[in-house]
């Protein structure tokens, strides 16, 4: 399985979601279509 990269922008809006929307990690990841282990 080939390593995903995520860009600035992705790591933002999924720190967003947490932060100002307050999120779970792990209703973060699903909502950003990543895994839990993406997030931590």
């Amino acid at each position: 399985m080939k390593k995903r990269n995520f860009s600035a922008e992705f790591k933002r809006e999924s720190a967003q979601l947490v932060v100002d929307q307050n999120y779970t990690v792990a209703d973060a990841a699903k909502a950003m279509d990543a895994g839990l282990s993406t997030m931590t």
